[in-house]
């Protein structure tokens, strides 16, 4: 999953030269929470909401509200924003991009191609939406999450039991992350179950694999078998 398939492509941009006030009212008209700073067509910085709170909150208690607007209608974005900001091109995966703004403790960053041009911006509602898609929540079916034998075939194995009572697959993750040696967590998303023998499915699967746990969003049914 890469960053050009889901990054907001209809970027909003201030320049260095706008004042405070000028990139908060941006960012409430386009309900948005980072500014991209350009100086002509080059990225310069960034500047965000925290920012812009930050540089407002300790003259608020202490100025008249006159005072306070004649203030941030006066301060430069270049004197706010921060300079030499973190940015990714567009064939980025999400998951580079989250480990990103993970380590960095940053919001979003702009999306700059080979010419050094912001085609975008990638934000953590981006990627909260690509992590929805790769999970096939929106399917509203059931998942399964086991601890299987890291082996070929571990995982076909139990999804060939939950195809046999009609599921369609939606999803399937693993990691090797808090696994047994040997072994990895597999989560697998599946729709279109035959309900009414749901039971006799999870007693099949739990005879074949361990199964940590089963949530079915479709009757809001949640069951943890151990971890």
């Amino acid at each position: 999953m890469l960053v050009k398939n889901w990054m907001s492509k209809e970027v909003v941009t201030i320049n260095i030269n706008n004042s405070m006030i000028d990139a908060t009212r941006k960012l409430k008209e386009h309900h948005i929470n980072m500014l991209p700073v350009m100086k002509k067509d080059k990225l310069v910085g960034i500047i965000t909401d925290r920012d812009l709170k930050k540089a407002s909150a300790s003259d608020a208690t202490t100025l008249e509200v006159h005072e306070l607007l004649y203030i941030i209608s006066n301060i430069k974005i270049k004197d706010l924003m921060t300079k030499n900001p973190f940015t990714v091109p567009p064939d980025y995966t999400i998951g580079e991009t989250a480990e990103l703004l993970l380590e960095k403790n940053i919001s979003g960053v702009p999306v700059l191609n080979k010419k050094s041009e912001v085609t975008g911006v990638i934000t953590k509602a981006d990627i909260f939406r690509a992590l929805i898609s790769l999970t096939g929540l929106k399917s509203k079916g059931a998942q399964f999450a086991f601890e299987l034998e890291d082996r070929p075939g571990s995982i076909k194995e139990v999804s060939d039991i939950i195809r046999k009572y009609g599921g369609r697959m939606a999803s399937i993750l693993s990691s090797y992350d808090r696994a047994k040696e040997g072994h990895r967590k597999v989560y697998i998303r599946m729709y279109g179950i035959d309900r009414p023998k749901f039971q006799q499915l999870k007693e099949e699967l739990r005879e074949k694999a361990e199964l940590l746990y089963m949530v079915d969003l479709r009757e809001n049914i949640r069951e943890i078998y151990g971890f």
